[in-house]
């Protein structure tokens, strides 16, 4: 039979391990194939070079599966860092969101900056512009920038200049 192969294969390996780390469902079918591997008979370090991982983190699974057998393959929680915001903290940012800055003694409009300041200022958290506004999204804001309005702008010429206008 003729060997087949396929076209730029380091690129389609790149591609499939992301899609192996891309789950945790997969992940852990990645972590069996490796086990059935080992129990085959080959050593760590041959199925680590197999499936491109570290011979010690074939290790790993070896020695998590002996301990607790299939359980122990499962991907379990994983810290991260702490977050800076209490859960109650968080609830009252959230509140003093829903309403303009004016309120919390700032000026201007809701933005990275400005959630910056007052988290400063209120509880003493150092959050950087790009993390507040991660912040906005995840309490289900989204951007929206005030359009200028033109004084003395005549409507019907507005409505004729634009491009999708009907007039």
């Amino acid at each position: 039979m003729r060997k087949l192969t396929i076209r730029d294969a380091p690129a389609i390996v790149l591609g499939l391990q992301d899609e192996i780390r891309r789950s945790a469902e997969s992940r852990y079918d990645h972590r069996l194939h490796g086990l059935l591997l080992v129990a085959q008979g080959l050593s760590c370090r041959e199925v680590a070079d197999l499936l491109g991982d570290a011979p010690r983190t074939v290790e790993y699974w070896v020695n998590a599966f002996e301990r607790q057998g299939l359980a122990g393959l499962v991907e379990g929680e994983r810290r991260g860092r702490p977050r800076r915001l209490r859960e109650t903290q968080l609830k009252a940012v959230d509140r003093v969101l829903r309403r303009p800055p004016a309120s919390a003694g700032l000026t201007g409009l809701w933005d990275g900056k400005t959630l910056s300041a007052f988290l400063e200022r209120e509880y003493d958290v150092d959050l950087g512009v790009r993390q507040c506004q991660r912040l906005f999204r995840r309490l289900g804001f989204r951007l929206r920038k005030p359009r200028p309005v033109i004084a003395h702008a005549d409507p019907a010429r507005q409505v004729a200049h634009k491009k999708n206008s009907k007039g």
